[in-house]
């Protein structure tokens, strides 16, 4: 028998329509999907703002690994898709705000375009957690 898969929803209706859930948990792994900077009626959070954007994403991915059992802290990877790599150092200081410590393993990718042109970063993210 393998480990039990458990899926996250996040209730964006493009989770239907593409096939995805907002984050995957199978045994102490949880990848959580590229996620944007839209709040809950699905407005777009720090419109040009990237620092705002990437503040925002990694709160809200936080919020579904706590659903799921876990905490930013149990992050070691995560994937930064950036449609304006120019502005590289304000991705990176929010970022660095949450995982200074934590230290995941990371990328920024520059990136032509995301799924909405408002959307200037989406960030994927994988969870162990650490039942030591």
């Amino acid at each position: 028998m393998g480990m039990e898969r458990v899926n996250f929803a996040g209730g964006s209706a493009w989770e239907g329509v593409v096939g995805y859930s907002r984050a995957v948990k199978v045994g102490d792994v949880i990848e959580v999907s590229g996620t944007v900077a839209v709040d809950v009626e699905g407005k777009t959070v720090g419109v040009d703002d990237p620092y705002a954007q990437t503040r925002f994403i990694i709160e809200k991915i936080g919020k579904v690994l706590e659903d799921a059992g876990a905490s930013l802290q149990d992050i070691v990877r995560t994937r930064m898709f950036v449609t304006q790599i120019h502005r590289w150092q304000e991705y990176g200081k929010a970022h660095g705000e949450f995982f200074s410590l934590i230290r995941p393993s990371t990328s920024m990718i520059g990136v032509k375009e995301l799924i909405d042109p408002a959307f200037l970063i989406e960030i994927e993210a994988t969870a162990v957690i650490n039942r030591g």
